[in-house]
């Protein structure tokens, strides 16, 4: 086993003895020399950057010999730190210990191997810690989404007046009936584990809404509740995909299915699509990547992030290549499915002649019924596929909330399509949408597709790469033009290469009409002196 490929990078904890006076300080994340346990890092050779974990609270003065790095919270928000020796002159730097401490430090400076030295008194000892982690975990990419999120987050908590476009969850309230039935399965004492595969009650629930809603029959048997669509997705993926195995993702994607895939030690295969197609996958694009290999094709609609919408003509186009090749299975992941835009309608890939024994459906509660936080989300499919992801929920997680299984089946009794409920979430989401296609087509050098689902537009951008601008550097992708858009116009967007189109940028509008009238007066002013600055 390869353990280490530079030379091993020593850190000393030296255990003082506790101080005669407690001292006081208001950062927890810095620690007093002379009073508590440090870990004095020695970065020496570093030629990785070591990254200490967001600092919170905010405030902060830490001195490094050839190097002073100090925070405030009236004037810079949280932020990681990178610290590396060929950026400045470091001998050594204090860090924290604990779970979020050096440890951590370590492993995101990507260091095969720490020797750690103990001195206490006059004892010592030496120990060697392997931190190697596993190749899989590795090629893993954090979600973008996530880290946005966090980031704005903790802007707002600083005081800053930041507007959060980022998070894919409703800004409403789970609806009444369904929280109090969440409320009453507390009271009536509905607090013990479950049936690993979701309880019948919900699960015939569940058989009877895909019947009537979506034409596809079901027994409970086949159905598999979950903690999210997200893990049914993944459970999904690692119950069918063998190592090799190709995954077919058309682009853009949801952050997720590409690192899912890898985790299962399957490929990724992203297959792009264009603004000018409404972002739909082209059948004969999908036709030429398919091979013996080829093992699972995931299809997303309405899709995250673009909002697009597969017409029925389109999806039937792609079932028949799909039946062409034996081994290839279909993903349909239709969280979104009721949050769509008349004209358009949903259709489940599973009801499409054939579909059915090659279709696994992935659905839940999150996004319809503004249910995020009660983590409940489910798979349908042929028993075979669904026992094999009940096996794996087995040992891993086992059975979904109770509690959340209640409201579940609260949510699903409130009608066809989730009744008035759901249907005055998605007429204001329309109001949202119509009004930032208003905004955003008015402006010079924007591209846009009209989403007809989902909360979010997709827009493109690139117009505005390669501006320089004084003080913040170049913009010459996404992820810098958000960054730039967070510092200047305080508005907190998910940059495209995150989805796989680094053209774009995902706006979610799960967020009040006032609040996006602020957005967008704020981008404007933001992106007015760029158009200047890019060159011709």
């Amino acid at each position: 086993m390869e353990i280490i490929k530079q030379k091993p990078k020593r850190i000393r904890i030296q255990q003082l003895p506790p101080p005669t006076k407690t001292p006081t300080f208001r950062h927890p994340w810095l620690l007093q020399l002379q009073a508590f346990p440090v870990l004095v890092l020695d970065t020496t050779n570093l030629s990785e950057p070591i990254r200490v974990p967001t600092l919170n609270p905010p405030d902060l003065s830490l001195s490094i010999p050839g190097l002073t790095v100090s925070t405030s919270s009236e004037s810079i928000p949280p932020s990681p730190f990178n610290f590396a020796t060929n950026h400045h002159c470091i001998d050594s730097c204090v860090l924290q210990l604990g779970e979020n401490g050096p440890l951590e430090a370590a492993r995101q400076s990507q260091l095969s191997r720490l020797s750690v030295v103990v001195k206490a008194e006059s004892r010592s000892e030496e120990m060697q810690v392997d931190i190697s982690l596993s190749p899989r975990v590795t090629a893993v990419k954090p979600s973008k989404t996530v880290a946005i999120t966090d980031q704005a987050t903790a802007l707002a908590q600083a005081g800053v007046p930041v507007i959060r476009l980022a998070a894919g969850e409703p800004d409403f309230d789970t609806p009444a009936v369904i929280a109090e039935a969440g409320i009453n399965a507390i009271r009536e004492g509905h607090t013990r584990y479950t049936p690993n595969a979701g309880t019948q009650e919900l699960r015939v629930a569940i058989c009877q809404k895909l019947k009537e809603e979506n034409g596809i029959s079901y027994k409970p048997d086949q159905v598999l509740v979950s903690n999210g669509a997200k893990q049914s997705i993944y459970q999904a993926i690692l119950a069918v995909c063998s190592p090799g195995d190709e995954v077919i993702i058309p682009a853009p994607f949801w952050v997720s299915y590409p690192e899912m895939a890898r985790l299962a030690d399957a490929t990724p295969v992203i297959l792009p699509t264009s603004i000018s197609e409404n972002f739909l996958l082209d059948p004969k694009q999908l036709e030429s990547k398919l091979n013996e290999k080829s093992r699972l094709l995931i299809l997303c609609s309405p899709s995250n992030p673009t909002g697009s919408v597969y017409p029925k003509k389109l999806l039937e186009e792609i079932a028949k290549i799909v039946a062409k090749h034996p081994r290839l299975l279909v993903l349909s992941d239709e969280i979104y499915e009721h949050i769509i835009y008349a004209p358009a309608t949903h259709t489940s890939f599973a009801s499409l002649p054939g579909m059915w024994e090659r279709t696994l459906t992935v659905n839940g509660f999150s996004k319809a019924f503004a249910m995020t936080g009660w983590r409940l989300g489910y798979l349908a499919g042929p028993k075979h596929f669904v026992a094999a992801c009940n096996k794996i929920q087995s040992q891993f997680t086992s059975g979904a909330s109770s509690i959340s299984q209640k409201a579940g089946v609260a949510a699903l009794g409130l009608g066809y399509a989730g009744g008035e409920a759901v249907s005055t979430m998605v007429k204001a989401f329309r109001e949202r949408r119509d009004f930032l296609i208003k905004s955003f087509g008015e402006m010079e050098g924007v591209g846009l597709s009209e989403p007809l689902g989902a909360f979010y537009l997709f827009i493109d951008f690139s117009s505005y790469y390669g501006a320089e601008v004084e003080g913040f550097g170049k913009i010459d992708d996404s992820d810098a033009l958000c960054r730039y858009l967070l510092d200047q116009a305080q508005v907190a967007l998910v940059p495209g290469v995150a989805f796989g189109d680094d053209s774009c940028i995902r706006i979610s509008y799960a967020a009040s009409l006032t609040t996006l009238q602020a957005a967008v007066e704020r981008i404007k002013t933001a992106l007015l002196p760029l158009k200047s600055a890019v060159p011709v």
